[in-house]
């Protein structure tokens, strides 16, 4: 079992930036892929981007390419979405979960592909 807990959303002006965090407990951590997610209201829940068990390796959604960026700190068992120049449509519950499975552009934007999943956590962009 995998504990996941997000943090760090809120409400921001378009434009600005937030930075969630997303604390692991558990089983060993540095053995999952992580990736983010994220679900508006009335939408599907949709990918957002992912990263590699050791950080080598990240992909994106194309709708947040070049304004978010994901990283991990494996020795604090934490992986982090940094959100830059947010958009009024970033507006969502955003979801950190964790992947046992191949890290391969063809399958890690797949929620179905990931183990365990947090309760998510509230970001909530104003134009």
């Amino acid at each position: 079992q995998v504990q996941l807990v997000e943090s760090g959303g809120g409400l921001v002006q378009a434009g600005g930036s937030l930075r969630l965090s997303c604390a692991a407990s558990g089983r060993t951590f540095s053995g999952y892929a992580m990736g983010w997610f994220r679900q508006a209201p009335g939408k599907e829940r949709e990918f957002v981007g992912a990263i590699s068990s050791r950080g080598s390796s990240t992909y994106y959604a194309d709708s947040v390419k070049g304004r978010f960026t994901i990283s991990r700190d494996n020795a604090q068992n934490t992986v982090f979405l940094q959100m830059n120049n947010l958009k009024p449509e970033d507006t969502a519950v955003y979801y950190c979960a964790a992947c046992s499975g191949i890290f391969h552009s063809d399958y890690i934007f797949k929620a179905a592909e990931y183990d365990y999943w947090g309760q998510g956590t509230q970001v909530t962009v104003s134009s």
